[in-house]
C-alpha cells in the first residue's frame, strides 16, 4: 500500500483542497491476493470524512486503514473538511459539499483513474463526518453507490430550539450554528437536511445511494440516529441500521466501518 498527501486547486474552495489517500499496490504478492475476491474486480474507492474538531489524518491514524485498503482492494480518501459539516455556504470559497461530492471526485478520476463509476464509489464518516456522508451522498446521488454513516451528528431537527448562549449549543456557540446552517428556524426544511434531499431524489425518480447506519446505544446521538433510521424505514430506503453497546469513539466505529464495507463490497 502507498500513502499520499495531496493539495489541489478547486473552484468550490477557491484555494487548495487537501486529502490523504491510501492506495492498494498494483503488484500485490499472490499469497495476499489468491482467494481474495476483491482482487477479481477494479479497485473501489471510499471517501471517509472526519468528525468535528478533527482533520484529514483522523481515519489514517485511528483505524486500521492500511490493512483494510489491502484486504478490500480499496482506495481510501480522507479529505480535510474543517468545521464545515460538509455543507455549502453562501460565502465565497466555502462550498464544502461541492468540494467533496464533485470537485474531489473529478480530481480522483482525472488524476488517479479512481471513482470512475457510481458502482465503484462510496462515502462514509463518523459524527460530523457521518452527517456529511449522508448529506453529500444524497446531494450527489449519481456519484455514490453507498453511504456508511457512523454515529452521525443528525442535529438538524434540534437547531430551531437553540438560543444564543442557550444550553443546547453544547459543541459550539450559537453563532457557529447560524454560520453553518443559516436560519436555524428553517434549517430542517432546507437543502441542509438529508431528509429533504432523499425525498427530492425519490420524487424525481433518482436512485438514492444505499445506506449503512450504525450508532452505539450509549452514544449521546443515539436518539437522532434512531429517528433517521425510522425515516428511512418509513420511506422504504435501501438501508441497514445497526445498533449495539458503545459510545462515541473509534472502539465502536472501527468494527461498524468494517461491517459496512462487508455490507457493500460482499
Amino acid at each position: 500500500m502507498s500513502t499520499h498527501f495531496v493539495k489541489f486547486r478547486c473552484d468550490s474552495l477557491i484555494t487548495n483542497g487537501e486529502f490523504y489517500i491510501l492506495l492498494p499496490d498494483k503488484n500485490m504478492p499472490e499469497f495476499f491476493t489468491k482467494g481474495n475476491p476483491h482482487y477479481n474486480r477494479p479497485t473501489k474507492t471510499i471517501i471517509m470524512l472526519h468528525g468535528y474538531s478533527a482533520d484529514c489524518t483522523e481515519w489514517l491514524y485511528s483505524a486500521p486503514t492500511f490493512e483494510l485498503c489491502g484486504k478490500y482492494n480499496l482506495a481510501i480518501v480522507m479529505p480535510a473538511g474543517g468545521l464545515s459539516f460538509y455543507l455549502d455556504n453562501k460565502a465565497t470559497g466555502r462550498k464544502w459539499c461541492k468540494f467533496v461530492g464533485n470537485d474531489l471526485i473529478q480530481y480522483l478520476r482525472d488524476t488517479f483513474g479512481l471513482a470512475m463509476r457510481k458502482e465503484d464509489t462510496y462515502i462514509g464518516g463518523e459524527s460530523m463526518g457521518g452527517f456529511g456522508a449522508l448529506h453529500t451522498g444524497l446531494a450527489y446521488p449519481d456519484n455514490f453507490n453507498g453511504i456508511i454513516a457512523l454515529s452521525s451528528a443528525l442535529i438538524i431537527h434540534k437547531l430551531k430550539y437553540m438560543k444564543p448562549d442557550g444550553p443546547d449549543a453544547v459543541m459550539a456557540n450559537y453563532d457557529y450554528y447560524v454560520d453553518i446552517f443559516n436560519d436555524l428556524n428553517k434549517a430542517e426544511e432546507s437543502d441542509a437536511n438529508p431528509e429533504v434531499l432523499y425525498l427530492r431524489n425519490k420524487e424525481n425518480g433518482i436512485t438514492n445511494p444505499r445506506i449503512f447506519m450504525a450508532c452505539g446505544s450509549e452514544d449521546f446521538l443515539i436518539e437522532s440516529n434512531r429517528e433517521m433510521a425510522k425515516f428511512f424505514e418509513e420511506n422504504k430506503a435501501d438501508y441497514k441500521y445497526v445498533e449495539g453497546p458503545g459510545v462515541h469513539n473509534f472502539e465502536f466505529w472501527v468494527p461498524r466501518f468494517i461491517e459496512g464495507l462487508d455490507y457493500f463490497l460482499k
